[in-house]
C-alpha cells in the first residue's frame, strides 16, 4: 500500500518547495491515484508564485501547485462505485506524485484519450461555463479578448458545441493569432484601433483592463460580455461604453458540472486533434522549480505546460 507522497509547495512568493509527506487513510469513498501528468495554469499560478495575485493577496502559505492532474487509479474504497482499479482519470489535486481524492472529484477519462487531451477536461469546462451564461445564438457576432488557454478554448466551445459562425479575437501575439485561426477564429484583430464596434457578444480572457474597455466599446447596444479570466493581474474598470449602452456583464468562475462536461468532451475532442496544441511545453516535475522562475522572468511565454510524471 502506497503511503506516502511528495507534492510541490509554494512557500512564500518565489519560493518552492517539494514535501514529502503522507497520505491521508483511503476511506469508503477514497480514490488513490498515481499521478501521470500535470499541466501548468500559466494564468493562475504564476500571479500567485510572484506574490502579486490580485485574487490571493491573503494567500496562507505553504500552498499547494497546481490543479490538473491526470493518472491511474491504484486502489478504492469499498463504497466507490464508478471508479475501477486500473482506470485512468483526471482529478483536482496538482503537482503531486499521488494523491488521495474523493470519487465525486474523480473524473473517468477513456482509454482512447491521451493525457494532455484529457488535462484539457478542467479548463475546458470553465470555459463552457461562461459561454452557457451568455448563450449566444449561432448568428451572434462574437469577441473573444486574449488568446491564452481560456480563449482558445472558449473559442473552441463556442465553435464546436454553440456552432456559432462568426467569432473573431484580439490578440497583439502572432503565434498566438494563428492557432486561433487554427482554432476557428474568423478575424484575429492584433490591432484592437482598427475593431468595430458591431459585435453582439464579448468574452474577457485577457486578464488586461485595456482589453475589458475595448470589449465594451466593441459591443452593441445592450451588447453581453462575460469576464472568464481570473481577475489576478489588474484591476477591471467600466468604461464609459457600459453606460452609453447599456450594456450586460457577468462574471464566471469554476466549471458548470465537470462530470457532465467531460461526457461531451471525451465524445467529441478525438475529432478535434488540435485541441493539444495548447501543450507547447513539455517537461519532468524536476524541471518545475527553474520552469516557474523562468516564466515569473517572463523569459518563456508557452500557453501551457505539460508535465511528465511518467519519467
Amino acid at each position: 500500500m502506497i503511503r506516502r507522497t511528495k507534492s510541490l509547495r509554494l512557500m512564500r512568493s518565489r519560493d518552492l518547495e517539494w514535501h514529502e509527506h503522507d497520505l491521508p487513510p483511503l476511506d469508503d469513498h477514497g480514490v488513490l491515484i498515481k499521478t501521470m501528468a500535470c499541466a501548468v495554469s500559466i494564468g493562475s499560478e504564476i500571479p500567485m508564485y510572484r506574490g502579486d495575485s490580485l485574487a490571493t493577496r491573503s494567500t496562507v502559505y505553504p500552498r499547494q501547485m497546481g490543479y490538473e492532474s491526470y493518472g491511474e487509479v491504484m486502489d478504492i474504497g469499498r463504497g466507490v462505485t464508478r471508479i475501477q482499479i486500473g482506470d485512468p482519470v483526471v482529478a483536482f489535486y496538482g503537482q503531486q506524485t499521488y494523491a488521495v481524492c474523493p470519487e465525486t472529484q474523480v473524473i473517468s477519462v477513456p482509454r482512447n484519450i491521451k493525457p494532455s487531451t484529457a488535462l484539457l477536461t478542467i479548463l475546458s469546462c470553465d470555459a463552457a461555463k461562461g459561454v452557457l451564461k451568455l448563450r449566444p445564438k449561432a448568428s451572434d457576432r462574437v469577441l473573444v479578448s486574449g488568446l491564452g488557454t481560456m480563449g482558445l478554448l472558449t473559442v473552441y466551445f463556442l465553435r464546436e458545441y454553440l456552432n456559432v459562425r462568426h467569432v473573431d479575437a484580439m490578440e497583439p501575439d502572432r503565434e498566438r493569432s494563428a492557432m486561433g485561426i487554427s482554432f476557428g477564429v474568423n478575424v484575429c484583430f492584433c490591432d484592437e484601433r482598427s475593431i468595430p464596434s458591431v459585435y453582439d457578444v464579448g468574452f474577457e480572457c485577457s486578464a488586461r483592463n485595456a482589453a475589458f474597455h475595448v470589449l465594451q466599446a466593441s459591443l452593441e447596444p445592450h451588447g453581453r460580455l462575460c469576464v472568464l479570466s481570473d481577475g489576478n493581474v489588474e484591476e477591471f474598470s467600466l468604461h464609459s461604453a457600459f453606460f452609453e449602452k447599456e450594456l450586460g456583464i457577468v462574471g464566471s468562475s469554476d466549471g458548470w458540472d465537470y462530470q457532465e462536461h467531460a461526457k461531451w468532451f471525451f465524445e467529441h475532442v478525438p475529432s478535434t486533434p488540435y485541441i493539444s496544441d495548447l501543450f507547447q511545453l513539455e517537461i519532468e516535475p524536476s524541471a518545475l522549480i527553474g520552469c516557474y522562475q523562468e516564466l515569473a522572468a517572463g523569459r518563456i511565454r508557452p500557453i501551457k505546460i505539460l508535465v511528465n510524471y511518467q519519467g
